[in-house]
């Protein structure tokens, strides 16, 4: 029985396949038992080796999951390098509480983040005042209007040879956005409830797609809450990253909300924190604090 094996990039789950990007184009693989056994799922953007023989007629297994860089349980995807964290100005409405939850789900992983403010041609002023808070909260934020093709390349430059993960709630843009990048995705897109003034979900599965500028994108279905569970009034304050910038507090173990000396109260004071950011940080401490969970 002659055996080939292949280093590839699985880009695709679907109904039990797996699809495997290799020096040999796309093939078609199922996961071995023992990953079962062994309680591991492979997950799009796993590099993995695989086993091609004759007898299964082109089609292949995956032998071996490599090392991950990083991965997430939602989305369901592994070895990113940046997370696209896409609102919309306006229909539907920024939701600050929701950005700052995604913002520190994707500091406890570790995970480079851009933050896109899309239609920015229906509300300037809102667009400009997240730019301005999110800039000095130390993120890249790149405003654009993809229908009228306002700073796409912008985004094309931040994407080219990367991961990238795009997340954020329905019906900002996102499937919309990727098919204007890339000609000939034809993602579905979806239109904004006018009952609910909410994106109605249209990915129904993770895939990663290779772009031709260089770089790969993964699409995956809006999300309008987080749970973060790992996330407690002990480390919250880890994962506000303008913190970490300020000179140590007087109290070690300061949680920068009611101890004398707290350095971070005197930033927000001198205005080299914005006061937005670090409301939602005592909100979110609060809820903490009384024993619930954000």
């Amino acid at each position: 029985m002659e055996i080939n094996e292949k280093k590839g990039v699985i880009l695709k789950s679907l109904g039990g396949f797996y699809y495997v990007d290799t020096d040999n184009g796309i093939i078609e693989t199922r996961a071995r038992g023992l990953f079962r056994k062994n309680n591991i799922k492979p997950l799009v953007g796993d590099r993995c080796v695989i086993r091609i023989t004759k007898e299964d007629a082109g089609q292949g297994y995956i032998e071996e999951i490599l090392k991950r860089q990083n991965s997430f349980v939602r989305p369901p995807v592994a070895n990113i390098d940046q997370l696209i964290l896409m609102f919309s100005a306006a229909n539907p409405s920024p939701n600050y509480r929701l950005i700052d939850k995604f913002l520190i789900q994707s500091e406890y992983h570790d995970i480079h983040t851009v933050l896109c403010i899309n239609k920015m041609e229906l509300d300037s002023i809102e667009s400009n005042k997240l730019k301005k808070i999110y800039e000095k909260a130390g993120y890249q934020v790149i405003l654009l209007s993809v229908k009228q093709h306002q700073n796409l390349e912008a985004i094309k430059e931040v994407l080219k040879d990367k991961i990238s993960v795009f997340s954020g709630p329905s019906g900002v843009g996102k499937s919309t956005l990727l098919n204007e990048i890339e000609t000939g995705l034809n993602l579905k897109t979806g239109v904004v409830s006018t009952k609910t003034s909410r994106g109605k979900h249209t990915t129904r599965h993770v895939e990663l797609f290779k772009l031709s500028s260089g770089g790969w994108v993964v699409d995956t279905a809006g999300f309008t809450s987080l749970d973060l569970k790992n996330i407690n009034k002990e480390n919250l304050k880890q994962y506000f990253k303008e913190f970490r910038e300020i000179d140590q507090c007087r109290f070690l173990d300061c949680n920068h909300h009611k101890e004398p000396g707290c350095m971070v109260k005197a930033a927000v004071d001198s205005g080299d924190i914005v006061e937005e950011r670090y409301r939602t940080y005592v909100e979110m401490l609060e809820i903490l604090i009384n024993g619930g969970s954000i």
